[in-house]
């Protein structure tokens, strides 16, 4: 057989191309031959490029176009195939149109990616620095680009399928796939970091003895680092820089980018469901990795510019940018809509995940300019028969006009609260904000969830995340360390809401040390004690650092890894134990909002009770009263609202929560019958692990609390 001729680009001329189908899009094989297909409304030609395992292309022409769809079946290659696509038409930036076919583009809809992206003038659409030329740049891409990998992976799941765990039962536990196990002793080398670190049966035991229900994952779909990091010798750590919403990112898989990350991120999933732990993704389905008018031609700009990003109407050269990060993706065109419910539906039928976190969701709500509740893609994600039974979690916010919009998402999406977040840390950091604001975001935020009928679950409770300090920085710092990020600490939040005790920075003074404890402490309770889906940050359980660094996206190193040389044990047993406590407890995981009645037979007391220090209801003026620092939440578990699945009427204990945030003791006086004969105190925030010494029986009456203390005691009644 004669070898094929070779183009006058130096690349060898393609197999022969069939006709194929315009559906599905991707790269699917049949068992003899892969069909390849790629929407591009603009292009007038379009180019399949197969690869070598040496790297030599192989050019074919997709002949066969249906409504926009370029596609054809290639007889004989199969899974393990490297591809990209070479795509024709008009390279015309001031009109929106950046084809250029000396740029190699990723398929969206691959799912697997192959490669770096290794930075190079020939990543970028425009010559030189001429970025608004009307010459197209012609130096070819492919030597610096990723490639996507046809893959079959028929994976044997054994009946494993999303665990669907109540909302009311959910801890979640925000992890990076790498930085859960960089440093982990016990997890073998060539596993750190990766998608089997994770799942490795030393992190597992952690999540279990913790006691979280679900773990978050900071994004997972194929990213790449922004031009700007790369410059300064950085990378993206955290991954909101997406550039393939298919594909598992390969650098978190130990066996290698050839297709092996999707077998191994489905063992992933696999092994957390049997330890009943759930499987959240961090999905960035606001904008891409391509940037703006001045980032690289990678996939969608190069596929079609107008048909996937949202262009300034008044200068089609530059995008609107709702995001920050350069661009925003176009979800009110078919095409784009139809890219993100894909995506979607495959990780969860393919993949098994149980659910998403969506970055920047108010982004995906923007019809025109302002944030529309009733967008298109709200309508499809609430009619589609498998994304609309997943858990689906809004980052309620965007940078554009409008954009923060925590508690407007409809149902049945849930939001991170940044209320909540506000709140609690203004009152631990001493800020005089009095109590009203608090009993709100205690309580479920009903202010914020209940008049569209969802219910106190659609409030998940934070007070850290992965953007922002962790929990130890935050009552170590007041003033942002962020330096070895290259941007003359202009980077990252200015107001953290924090405090650090007195002393800014690591210090030896005991008094300074043992306050900053009893703080985290405070913090952890606060959040572990109110209704609501509670989120833990991962290592905050641990003590971790990042050394006063609030913005570490681009520290993919020690400053962000959870450090397991350096673990506070006593902590770690502290949120166990409250964890475990919450779990168990379902007065302190109510699904319906409190209504503050008077229970039938009880002698008068209510579901839900503010008490002042001095052992009264707090009154009117209390609640406005900004200098009020102390605070009783009473729950009483005989009015819990629900009941199980056998239609009975849940019944817990009742427990008192008393919070006091001031600097001294204060006297406070328990309230006695018929809210309480006694008390068993079992959570107090000034033992190191939460544990009193033995157990402590309260009487009601006056009792003197320390200074910066959360106490939680089970009410006890005489038979």
């Amino acid at each position: 057989m004669s070898r094929p001729a070779t183009d006058r680009t130096g690349t060898e001329r393609g197999r022969e191309v069939l006709p194929g189908s315009p559906t599905p899009l991707g790269a699917v094989w049949d068992g003899t031959g892969t069909n390849f297909a790629l929407w591009s409304a603009g292009a007038h030609a379009v180019d399949l490029c197969l690869f070598d395992t040496d790297g030599t292309e192989h050019r074919s022409r997709l002949e066969e176009t249906t409504h926009q769809v370029w596609h054809g079946r290639v007889p004989g290659v199969g899974p393990g195939q490297r591809y990209g696509y070479r795509v024709h038409g008009p390279y015309d930036p001031a009109a929106g149109l950046r084809h250029n076919p000396a740029k190699l583009l990723l398929d969206p809809y691959a799912r697997a990616v192959d490669g770096e992206l290794s930075l190079d003038p020939a990543l970028f659409g425009y010559p030189g620095d001429a970025v608004d030329s009307t010459t197209r740049d012609d130096r070819d891409s492919a030597p610096y680009v990723p490639r996507g990998v046809v893959v079959h992976d028929p994976f044997p799941w054994d009946g494993d399928r999303p665990l669907r765990t109540p909302w009311s039962d959910t801890v979640i536990y925000e992890v990076h796939v790498k930085g859960a196990t960089a440093t982990h002793p016990d997890v073998p080398p060539h596993l750190r970091g990766t998608y089997a670190g994770l799942a490795h049966p030393a992190f597992v035991e952690h999540l279990q003895a913790l006691g979280v229900s679900a773990v978050e994952l900071l994004p997972v779909h194929h990213f790449v680092s922004e031009p700007h990091l790369l410059r300064r010798g950085l990378t993206n750590y955290w991954g909101y820089n997406t550039l393939g919403y298919f594909a598992p990112h390969a650098a978190y898989s130990s066996s290698g980018s050839g297709g092996g990350q999707v077998t191994e991120f489905k063992t992933m999933v696999k092994e957390l469901h049997a330890a009943g732990i759930e499987v959240i993704l961090d999905v960035v389905y606001n904008h891409t990795a391509e940037g703006d008018h001045t980032g690289p031609t990678l996939s969608f700009k190069g596929i079609d510019n107008g048909g996937y990003y949202r262009l300034d109407g008044g200068n089609r050269s530059r995008y609107t940018d709702y995001t920050g990060c350069g661009n925003t993706l176009d979800v009110r065109r078919p095409a784009v809509l139809a890219l993100l419910m894909d995506s979607l539906r495959y990780w969860v039928t393919e993949m098994h995940v149980d659910g998403f976190r969506f970055d920047l969701a108010s982004a995906l709500a923007r019809s025109m300019h302002d944030v529309d509740r009733l967008s298109a893609f709200f309508d499809v994600v609430h009619q589609d028969p498998v994304v609309s039974t997943v858990k689906l979690i809004a980052e309620p916010w965007d940078v554009g006009p409008g954009g923060y919009q925590v508690g407007n998402f409809p149902p049945p999406w849930t939001e991170w609260n940044g209320q909540y977040r506000d709140t609690v840390r203004d009152v631990w950091s001493g800020a005089h904000v009095g109590v009203r604001d608090l009993a709100y975001r205690l309580t479920g935020s009903s202010d914020l969830y209940r008049s569209d009928g969802r219910r106190p679950f659609a409030s998940v409770n934070f007070v850290t995340a992965h953007d922002g300090f962790p929990m130890r920085d935050l009552v170590t710092y007041e003033q942002k360390l962020n330096e070895a990020n290259g941007e003359d600490n202009r980077d990252g939040e200015s107001h953290n809401r924090g405090w650090n005790c007195g002393v800014e920075g690591p210090t030896d003074d005991p008094e300074v040390r043992a306050l900053r404890d009893r703080q985290v402490r405070n913090l952890l309770t606060t959040l572990l004690v109110s209704t609501g889906v509670p989120m833990l940050t991962a290592g905050d359980e641990l003590g971790r650092t990042q050394r006063g660094n609030n913005n570490a996206y681009c520290q993919d190193n020690e400053l962000s890894w959870i450090d397991w040389a350096e673990v506070d044990g006593d902590l770690r047993a502290f949120v166990s134990r409250l964890v475990r406590l919450r779990r168990s407890a379902p007065v302190l995981r109510q699904e319906a909002f409190f209504e503050g009645h008077e229970i039938p037979g009880t002698g008068g007391t209510r579901d839900l009770a503010w008490f002042a220090p001095d052992g009264g209801q707090l009154s009117t003026q209390a609640w406005f009263d900004t200098g009020l620092q102390t605070l009783g939440m009473y729950l009483d578990g005989r009015g819990i609202r629900h009941r199980d699945a056998h239609g009975r009427p849940v019944v817990d204990d009742s427990y008192l929560v008393q919070l006091h945030a001031g600097p001294e003791p204060v006297t406070v006086r328990l309230p006695g019958p018929p809210w309480a004969d006694g008390y068993e105190l079992v959570v107090s925030t000034e033992y190191a692990t939460g544990a009193p010494p033995e157990t402590t029986i309260v009487a009601p009456g006056q009792v003197e609390l320390p200074g910066r203390c959360v106490w939680l005691l089970r009410v006890l009644r005489r038979p």
